[in-house]
């Protein structure tokens, strides 16, 4: 048996945000294990989690197709289930990951993720994207994701992204892994910036809410408004609210988790 959390990440709302799988494992399962579990579950990340005897936890990430080496939703998803079942005493819980070590904090009522910051460079505007998303973008840019810039919150809220081809993108940019999404973004209405994110080649079409695009988002949209703090929304279907602050070579990724589902995996 191992014990088993869906946590609805970055919302207050049941049925909002991401939802993430967390996995409680005495000890690591097998490679092949972990990914069949995460294909079952079907949700955009499964996270496991074993407890090392340093006192950390090491924390991987896996989508239905593929483990991946970075994940904010995921992340959040399991420090909720740590300090509401585990480590109710503490404050700060930290996680050995293929990203470097990662630290989450409380903050009140949010859970604030300390992650690397990934600034993006301009790139060329391949072909596939502009006709995946039936509109020319602003700019293109590119760190561990790449980032389209569209003028406005109306156009990022109707686009409807033919997936097969902007799964092209992988050979014109000349990529040899699928570990990468494409993130859309423009000004915010209600907020400071508002985001979209897909990443059809990890099997994820589009992300609910997703941390770590906004590694990228961040720096960008503190250089362009002048602000170190903002409130960002991811607009999915499901729709997810964040606090990004920019600390140079770190950004500070916050957001509220809520509880879906607790229950034991049979393997």
């Amino acid at each position: 048996m191992m014990e088993y959390h869906v946590i609805d990440a970055f919302t207050d709302k049941l049925f909002g945000g991401n939802p993430a799988g967390v996995c409680l494992p005495d000890n690591w399962p097998p490679d092949d294990v972990m990914q069949s579990i995460a294909a079952e579950n079907n949700l955009s990340e499964t996270a496991f989690l074993v407890k090392q005897a340093n006192g950390k936890y090491g924390l991987r990430w896996f989508t239905p197709t593929l483990e991946i080496d970075l994940c904010g939703h995921a992340t959040l998803a399991s420090a909720f289930v740590l300090f509401g079942e585990r480590e109710r005493d503490a404050r700060e819980l930290k996680f050995d990951t293929a990203s470097g070590e990662l630290t989450v904090t409380r903050d009140g009522e949010l859970l604030c993720l300390n992650f690397p910051s990934t600034p993006a460079v301009e790139c060329p505007a391949y072909p596939s994207i502009e006709r995946a998303l039936g509109i020319k973008p602003l700019a293109v840019y590119k760190s561990i994701d790449f980032m389209v810039l569209v003028k406005d919150e109306k156009t990022l809220r109707r686009l409807n992204p033919v997936f097969a081809v902007l799964g092209q993108l992988k050979s014109e940019a000349g990529l040899d892994h699928d570990r990468f999404g494409i993130i859309v973004t423009a000004p915010g209405a209600e907020c400071d910036f508002v985001s979209r994110y897909f990443a059809p080649s990890a099997g994820v079409p589009e992300d609910p809410v997703t941390g770590r695009a906004h590694c990228t988002l961040t720096p960008y949209w503190r250089k362009r408004l002048g602000k170190k703090v903002m409130e960002a929304r991811q607009l999915s279907a499901r729709g997810g609210v964040l606090r990004c602050e920019d600390n140079g070579k770190r950004v500070k990724i916050s957001g509220k988790a809520v509880r879906y589902l607790k229950g034991e995996i049979e393997i």
